[in-house]
């Protein structure tokens, strides 16, 4: 699925709104999501998973067609960690029971 796919799904899913006002949603949800991992922020959506940076150490590769050592720098990496309900989706188990709401009446 591309980001063009969920804006579309988007916006057929809620008739009121409008393809840009879809897109407009999920690029503020996207934006969100890679300010906060920018700082140094975890992410938690409940029910789908939690992103968070990893650091990955510096460390000496080789290159395969000359044999010769290769430098390989630190850089952060992007972890992510599915969610229960997730996984049981995933794996066609039944999902775990969601909590009740507290104002439902």
């Amino acid at each position: 699925m591309r980001k063009s796919d969920l804006i579309e799904a988007l916006a057929r899913e809620y008739p009121l709104m409008t393809q840009a006002q879809a897109e407009q949603a999920v690029e503020v949800m996207f934006g969100g999501i890679s300010e906060a991992l920018r700082k140094g922020q975890h992410v938690e959506i409940r029910g789908f998973g939690s992103f968070r940076l990893r650091l990955r150490r510096a460390k000496t590769g080789r290159n395969p067609k000359t044999g010769a050592d290769v430098s390989i720098p630190e850089k952060k990496v992007l972890h992510w960690r599915m969610g229960k309900d997730f996984r049981a989706l995933m794996n066609n188990d039944t999902p775990p029971p969601s909590s009740p709401d507290p104002n439902a009446a």
